[in-house]
Formats: structure tokens, sequence, C-alpha cells
């Protein structure tokens, strides 16, 4: 039996608000793919012995609305309590949790993919259907930021362990700006930064944010202010960079290795593309606009040299 028993007090009220135990954590619904988007970012699910356990939220106390809204939103028992204590951030924090003990409850989040015990670098998007925008306001509202650099420049931006919600976000993101992010972990801790600016986050924070949409209210009126920034007109828009295709990845490898062995070699061999096309080296099917485009018009008559020809592919993506 359950730990913690459904409160017939509390279904009773939230039957009265539209909520009810078979509707619990339906993540089609905007509500409820925050929530989960939330929890799983900042959520602990804990297991006792045999069938007890709890899964706990605990944040500052200043945004401690989203809980009570956690609260009228979840068909169960739950409790939200406060304490003071000393963290390494502050002498003093003053801190709200909410808990939530109900064992169908809680293996309905596990079977959506919150794990029980360490999950940071485990979490991964729901794989049923669920709102989009509202499962990542989520996740930035519970691991990300919202606001302005120090330079006065919008930004949007998620920390993260997890490389399933970091591409995600990613994923998403260009579909939204057409900005395109290539995730790595720092060498700091491990986590992700992602990170984006001016224009891209205008149109991120405009897209998740909507008028009424569940969310931290401080983020949310940062967000909101993120509407205002314009582009001085003296700011360079740094143009997209095209990323580099496989078959010229592979066309580079071919090339490094022809100048490699032209610079041991006492007599060079030619490297001029033939008529059709095909670098002439050593026959290898480099097409010749690739050649061309790496030597920069540095002229046909020897190999490239090595310091032009190996560059890193990666130099050329967008940062």
């Amino acid at each position: 039996m359950a730990d913690c028993e459904p409160n017939t007090h509390q279904i009773t009220l939230d039957d009265a608000l539209g909520v009810d135990t078979t509707g619990f954590m339906d993540l089609e619904v905007p509500e409820y793919a925050y929530m989960f988007g939330f929890l799983q970012a900042d959520g602990h699910l804990q297991q006792g012995v045999g069938q007890k356990g709890k899964l706990p939220v605990e944040i500052s106390i200043r945004d401690s609305g989203i809980l009570h809204a956690f609260q009228q939103l979840t068909p169960y028992k739950t409790s939200i309590t406060e304490r003071t204590r000393s963290t390494n951030f502050a002498e003093s924090h003053h801190s709200a949790t909410w808990s939530l003990c109900a064992l169908e409850a809680r293996t309905k989040l596990n079977q959506l993919g919150l794990p029980y015990g360490r999950k940071s670098k485990t979490i991964t998007p729901p794989r049923v259907p669920f709102s989009r925008r509202d499962y990542l306001r989520g996740v930035i509202d519970a691991d990300g930021s919202v606001g302005y650099t120090s330079k006065e420049l919008p930004f949007t931006s998620l920390t993260t362990a997890g490389t399933a919600i970091g591409a995600y976000l990613c994923f998403c993101a260009r579909k939204i700006t057409g900005v395109e992010r290539l995730i790595k972990r720092n060498a700091r801790d491990g986590i992700y930064d992602i990170l984006y600016w001016t224009e891209a986050a205008q149109a991120l924070g405009a897209h998740f944010r909507y008028p009424g949409c569940l969310s931290l209210q401080r983020k949310q009126t940062a967000a909101d202010s993120l509407a205002v920034w314009a582009r001085p007109s003296d700011m360079r828009v740094a143009p997209d960079r095209r990323r580099w295709t496989e078959p010229e990845d592979r066309a580079l490898l071919r090339l490094n290795n022809h100048a490699a062995a032209a610079t041991n070699s006492a007599e060079p061999r030619r490297a001029a593309p033939s008529a059709s096309g095909v670098c002439a080296l050593a026959k290898c099917p480099c097409p010749a606009a690739i050649t061309d485009r790496l030597r920069d018009g540095a002229g046909t008559e020897s190999a490239p040299a090595p310091s032009r020809a190996r560059i890193s592919p990666s130099r050329r993506q967008t940062a």
C-alpha cells in the first residue's frame, strides 16, 4: 500500500478546478508539461523502504508561488514547508519545499522519465506526446536564466548536465531562431552551458512565454523585458557561417594526408584537379571545388602547404 494515500478532500477540491487523478501528468496539457520539465530539473525522486518514498522540490522562498501552483495541479496530498539554513552561497537562505509522497503519483512520474536517485545526466525529454514549449519553459525556469548581460544584451541560457536535454533545447531553438549551437561540456565541472543572446534570446522568450502561461514570475518579468531591446545601429551583425558537410570533411582529411605525404617527399607531386573534377593526387575523389576552396586561390603547381591544408573543420562551424 502507498505510504501516502490520495486525500479525499484534496481530490474533491481539485475536481472542482477541473483536475482529477486520471488526467494527472497528461503532458499535452501545458501546465503539466511545464510542471514535469521543472520537476525533471529541480525535483529529486527518492525511494525508501518498501513502497515508501517521496518527491521533494526545494527552491528559494521568493519563488514559492510556483510550488502552490503545483499543489493545486496535483490531486494527491502534498505539503509545503519552509526552512532557513546556511549554504555555500548565503549564511541565511530561506527556502520552501514541496513534497509529494503518493506511490501512484510517483510511479506515474517515474514512467514518464523522472528516475529515482541521481538523474542530472540521464534525464531525457518525454517519449509521449507533450507540449514542447511549455516543457522547455519548465526546464529553463528550473535550471536556466533569463535577462540581460553586463553589456546590456538580452540572453536566455540553460545550465544542465543532461546531454539529451541540452541537445533537445538546441534542436528546438534552431527551428525557432535559425541559430545553431554545438553543445560541449565545460572543463571545470563537466556540464553544458547553452547560451542564446540578442535577437535569438528575444525569439526564444516570445516563443516559450505567452500571456497566462505557468511560469516563475520573476523570470516571466525578465523575459517580458527582453522584447523592448533594439540592436544599436553601430552593433555589427555576425554573419551565419555555413557548416562543413561530411563529404567536405572527408575531402579535407584526404588533402591533409596528401599534404603530409608531399612534404615528406623529395619531389612533391602535382595536386592540380583534373578536367573531370577529381583530385590528381593519388587519384583521390576530392571535388575540385573543395580543393580550390581550401587553397584560397594559392595556385595548383604544388601540393597545398600543410599550414593551410590542415584546417580543422570545427573552426569553420558556427561558434
